[in-house]
């Protein structure tokens, strides 16, 4: 385990081998990793970061991820999307970027890297308050989806706005609490858009102080009685930020999950199960 877990939301990583604009505003972009080795085509994984959804967070701290997922021979693109305390920053724009996001990036990726992307929705990798807005994307388009990975998830809202997590960040992004803006918490807040129709898997750590994992184990009840596939995967030991960091022991558990999700895609043959 790294002696600060926040040191990776800091540490260098490979630049990108492209960037693409998903929309007009200059945070409505993407960041674009050449999978390694001469595989097939495999499915793009968008990486969603968190950092509460605010602006001082960027996709930037994703990129050992990326980085090391490419390694792996996959096709990544990590997302960049309007935050709060920015112009724009919060409802309804960070969730309609994601959206636009997902939806478009499949095409964008495939013509930026030809030849490595596989045809077909993306898997979401989201960290956090990047795993709310996976679960709120594959919630409300999921035929843009192709599996979700939750790390970490803000899965509810109104909990989370209830518990102050990180000094009020959920009224930052809705613009108050749940009894002011009842119809958009109900439109974004996860634990009341279940069922969901997409593959879920949801990893979370025990020791983790920014996001409890009681979160997750509500969400996955809850998704689960109404008829989610969904699964919870609980780590000892693991706290918040090494879900997200490839030299942490949880690492391999998060490739164990991202594996399981790209076997159960449609069309993907034995030599792409195999790598």
């Amino acid at each position: 385990m790294l002696a600060d877990p926040r040191d990776v939301l800091t540490r260098p990583a490979p630049p990108p081998d492209a960037t693409v604009a998903y929309g007009d505003h200059p945070e409505q972009c993407a960041d674009l990793r050449r999978p390694a080795g001469d595989g097939p085509p495999r499915p793009l994984v968008v990486v969603v970061h968190g950092g509460f959804w605010r602006a001082e967070y960027d996709r930037a701290h994703t990129g050992p991820m990326a980085a090391a997922l490419a390694a792996l021979g996959h096709p990544v693109a990590q997302v960049e999307y309007r935050r709060t305390g920015q112009p724009d920053g919060g409802w309804p724009h960070t969730l309609s970027d994601v959206l636009a996001a997902v939806a478009a990036l499949p095409e964008l990726a495939a013509a930026a890297l030809p030849g490595r992307v596989a045809p077909g929705p993306p898997i979401l990798v989201g960290h956090s308050a990047g795993g709310h807005l996976a679960l709120y994307v594959a919630a409300h388009a999921p035929d843009t989806v192709g599996g979700v990975l939750a790390l970490a998830p803000v899965a509810g809202l109104a909990e989370a706005h209830r518990l102050d997590l990180d000094g009020g960040a959920v009224a930052a992004l809705l613009g108050g609490g749940p009894a002011e803006f009842p119809e958009r918490y109900a439109a974004a807040d996860p634990s009341t858009l279940v069922p969901i129709q997409v593959r879920t898997v949801v990893m979370h750590g025990t020791l983790d102080r920014q996001v409890p994992v009681t979160m997750s184990r509500s969400w996955v009840v809850a998704a689960r009685t109404a008829g989610t596939l969904a699964t919870l995967v609980e780590l000892p030991e693991c706290e918040h930020f090494g879900l997200i960091a490839p030299d942490s022991p949880a690492w391999p558990r998060v490739l164990d999950a991202l594996r399981s999700l790209h076997d159960d895609l449609p069309g993907i043959d034995a030599e792409s199960r195999s790598r």
